[in-house]
This record gives structure tokens, C-alpha cells and sequence, in this order.
């Protein structure tokens, strides 16, 4: 009997889940724990592995599908079951039904009544009694075999739902696409799951060609044939557009389910918190000295190299620990929560998207400690193996956007903190430096930009101001090198 495999609970609050893409089809072969499939959620986007070994036998959620928590998405056959009969028998009829074949037989009918497809109201006449000249059909075929054929299309579709559901699942870009280009969907083959047709089927499918106009008959009067030649133009016109975006045309996508979750918890969040802004400039020179000794050690004993990032988490920890204000969460019923302790957010950057996991515990590691945690969340983050508690329980967040060379940046709060600290780009910067005597000197510096958005229904600007002062304090004056003892030369 095949396993089933259903929509698993990716958190405490989460109720459905988003499928984004089947990483076995149905035939292949899977292994007990092998990733079956991506899952995302509003919590996190997750690999889900077979519970079993096996063969898919059935996918009953096509790809952009939302289903339920406990809904069944897949079935797996075990060694030795023979996968059900439906899948590869109703595939060839599938591909029988609509193949341009009937199209074309219908053509002809179509063009023998052209009344029918100009002029709805003249199609109840029996225009099929006094046959048309031949030469007239040619040019009316293209547009009224598409229209002809355009209902039994969506007939098409549906017909096969009780074998192969996913055929008949077409999204409204799908449709959209389809009704841009002049293409019957009847005659594209699906490669999704299950037969179901994608955006990549309609745009690699075969543009209608539609013939140059002829002369018309002279015996053929006006009013039997109104020239509908002229009808399909656009269509061709409007296809060329959209296949050659490239050129300046539009081009449309559809929003991922990540990007979905994003835009709606920065909107929220914009809307909910009273966002201002401060910054400061730090010199991490000394910082760029210390990382320059330890850097070749600690990537040979642990396998990455060692960042900027760990020493301003570390900073940032301390920081907040002495201004817990802005370690606060508004409550909305008249309180304040201050946290006395960090549960660091790490913004990591994605393919095609954004995640925040959640360093918790941070104020209680030290420099090392804090290297390797984050370098976990970011690989984990970015293979898709972050489980829901991850992402939660964030108390301040951190950003990062200097590796792709911003200097200076606004971030949007996360929802239910009161700040976030942008970290941009380190650049070597010509600036005045005082030594012990009072005398001044211009000199080549590391410095960097940090820049904090917080929420003025909990901080004000003197309490961020002085947060951000302790902050440059701690990454310009700390000594990290009892952290890194270890990996620094002759030690």
C-alpha cells in the first residue's frame, strides 16, 4: 500500500503551507530521507524528505499550490507495489484530444460559417446552406479556428481532472499568456507536475502564423463576409511584444510566496512603527589589523574565513544589554517589554528573496562563538534546512548589505523590535586622526557606516544617539584578541 505523504506543521501557528517545487516527479525513485520536496510558509521555506523508500506514485499538489496542514500532497509506493495505472494511461489520451488535429478539422466548419465568429448574432443563421466561394476562407481560417477552438480547449482541460487534476490547474498568468500570444492551450504540452502547464510551456510554444489577406472574391458580397482579416493583426502584434521583452516591453511575473510574506510584513511594519533614523562612522582599523593577524589561521582550523560580522554582533550585544530600551518590544496595552537578553536577527540574502534567522542566546557567546553560529544560520538559510524555531523570537535585528556595495543604508524594521542596525560596506577613507599629544593628522582609515532605524514609540533620539556612541565605542576601543587567542601567531 503507498505511503502517504502529507503537508507537515512547519511551526506552532502555521496552517497551510505553499508547494514551490517538487524535486521528485511522479516515477522517480526517492530514498527514506532523501528531499522530496520545497515547502514554504509565512515562518520559512523548507525541504520536506520522503518518510519513506520508494517510488512517487502520485503528486496530488502541483508547484504554487497552497494546502492545509495534514492535507495529503503525495503518495509513495514501496519496493515491489506497482504504481497506479492512471498516470501513464491517461497521459497518450491526453495528448490525443487536443493535438491541432481536431483544430484543423474544425477550421474548415468554422470557415465555411465565418458569420459565426465576426457577428455572434448572425451565427444562429444556417449559413452552412449556401456554400462560400473557396477563396475567401483562407484568410478568415487563422482567427476563426481560434476561436473555434479556444472553448474546447478549456473543455479540454477540464475533462481529464478526475485522472490528472493537476492538467486542468492553470494559473492566471498561464491564462493571460496564453490569450496574449493567440495560443490554444489544448495543443501545448504540459512539463509540470502531472502534465500541468507552466509559464515556460505557453512561452516556448508556437506563435499562430497567420496568412497574408487575400483579394476578395468579386461574386462575394460585403455583408456575407466583413473581412475578418483584419481581426487577428493585433493578436500577432501584441505576441511579438511580450516575446521580446528585452526590446522595452513589459514583462510579467509571478509573485513567489516569499516575496509575498516579505511585502507584507514590510508594509505591516512600516505602518505599525514610528520609524527614524540615526548613524555613525566607525573606524575599524584596528579591527582590519586583528582579522588581518588571525584571518589565515582560523579559515584553515575552521573551514570559512573570519568576516566583520561576528565582531559587530558582538558589539551589538553588548550595547543593547546596557540600553535594553532598545531591546524592547511595544506591547500595545500601555507597557514597554525590555529584554535583558539578545536574540540577534541575521538578515541573510537569497536567491530570490529575504530571510531573518534568529542567533539566539547571543549575548553568551563569545567572538568565535558567534562566528560559527552565524555562518550556520546563513548555510542553513540559504540550503532551505531552517526549522521554523529560527525564525522566531528575534529581539534586534543586524543587515548586511555591504558585500554588495551600499555604504549607506534604511532598513524597515522588523515587526514587534524597536531597531535595526544596517552594517555597509568597510572602505579605506582619507580622515583626521588625533594622537596623544593633541596633534592632528590626515591618514588612510578602514571606516564604515552604521546606521540604525528604530521606532520613536519606544526609543527617542538621545537614547538611539547614545546607543549607536556605545556601539562605535565598543568596535573602535574593545579588545577582541583574547577571543581569537587561539588563532593568532605564536600563540
Amino acid at each position: 500500500m503507498a505511503t502517504q505523504v502529507k503537508m507537515p506543521q512547519l511551526g506552532e501557528t502555521v496552517v497551510e503551507g505553499t508547494i514551490t517545487r517538487w524535486l521528485k516527479r511522479e516515477g522517480e525513485s526517492v530514498g527514506m530521507d532523501e528531499p522530496l520536496v520545497e515547502v514554504s510558509t509565512d515562518k520559512v521555506d523548507s525541504e520536506i524528505p520522503s518518510p519513506v523508500s520508494g517510488t512517487v506514485s502520485r503528486i496530488h499538489a502541483g508547484e504554487g499550490e497552497t494546502v492545509t496542514v495534514g492535507s495529503v500532497i503525495a503518495e509513495i509506493a514501496g519496493a515491489g507495489e506497482a504504481a497506479p495505472p492512471a498516470a501513464p494511461t491517461s497521459m497518450p489520451e491526453e495528448e490525443k484530444t487536443p493535438v491541432p488535429a481536431p483544430a484543423a478539422s474544425e477550421a474548415p466548419a468554422a470557415a465555411r460559417a465565418p458569420a459565426a465568429a465576426p457577428a455572434p448574432a448572425a451565427a444562429e443563421r444556417p449559413a452552412a446552406a449556401s456554400p462560400p466561394p473557396q477563396p475567401a476562407p483562407p484568410a478568415a481560417r487563422p482567427a476563426a479556428a481560434r476561436q473555434s477552438v479556444a472553448p474546447a480547449a478549456r473543455v479540454t482541460e477540464a475533462a481529464p481532472a478526475a485522472d490528472e487534476p493537476l492538467r486542468g490547474v492553470l494559473s492566471p498568468l498561464v491564462r493571460k499568456l496564453a490569450n496574449e500570444r493567440g495560443i490554444d492551450l489544448a495543443t501545448v504540452r504540459g512539463t509540470g507536475t502531472g502534465g500541468r502547464i507552466t509559464k515556460q510551456d505557453v512561452l516556448a510554444a508556437p506563435l499562430p502564423v497567420a496568412e497574408p489577406p487575400p483579394a476578395p472574391a468579386p461574386a462575394t458580397p460585403a455583408a456575407q463576409f466583413p473581412a475578418p482579416a483584419a481581426a487577428p493583426e493585433p493578436a500577432p502584434a501584441a505576441a511579438v511584444a511580450y516575446a521580446a521583452p528585452s526590446s522595452g516591453g513589459d514583462e510579467v511575473v509571478p509573485v513567489s510566496h516569499m516575496r509575498k510574506s516579505i511585502a507584507e510584513h514590510m508594509v505591516a511594519s512600516n505602518i505599525e512603527t514610528a520609524r527614524a533614523w540615526n548613524a555613525v562612522e566607525v573606524d575599524m582599523t584596528r579591527i582590519f589589523n586583528l582579522r588581518r593577524q588571525a584571518g589565515p589561521a582560523f579559515k584553515q582550523r575552521e573551514g570559512f574565513s573570519l568576516t566583520w560580522m561576528p565582531f559587530v554582533a558582538k558589539a551589538v550585544t553588548q550595547a543593547l544589554l546596557r540600553y535594553p530600551q532598545v531591546n524592547a518590544t511595544w506591547n500595545g496595552d500601555g507597557t514597554i517589554t525590555r529584554k535583558h537578553y539578545v536574540n540577534l536577527g541575521i538578515a541573510v540574502a537569497l536567491e530570490n528573496g529575504l530571510i531573518v534567522p534568529v542567533l539566539k542566546n547571543a549575548d553568551g557567546m563569545n567572538l568565535v562563538g558567534l562566528a560559527r553560529s552565524i555562518r550556520d544560520l546563513a548555510d542553513r538559510a540559504r540550503t532551505k534546512h531552517l526549522q521554523p524555531d529560527d525564525v522566531k523570537g528575534g529581539t534586534f535585528t543586524i543587515t548586511n548589505p555591504g558585500p554588495f556595495g551600499s555604504i549607506m543604508s534604511v532598513p524597515i524594521i522588523n515587526k514587534g523590535q524597536a531597531g535595526i542596525l544596517a552594517f555597509d560596506a568597510v572602505a579605506k577613507r582619507p580622515v583626521v586622526v588625533t594622537d596623544d599629544d593633541g596633534n592632528d593628522a590626515v591618514a588612510i582609515r578602514h571606516m564604515v557606516f552604521l546606521s540604525m532605524s528604530w521606532d520613536h514609540r519606544i526609543i527617542d533620539g538621545a537614547e538611539a544617539a547614545r546607543y549607536l556612541s556605545q556601539l562605535k565605542s565598543q568596535l573602535e576601543q574593545a579588545d577582541f584578541a583574547p577571543d581569537l587567542s587561539a588563532y593568532l601567531p605564536g600563540q
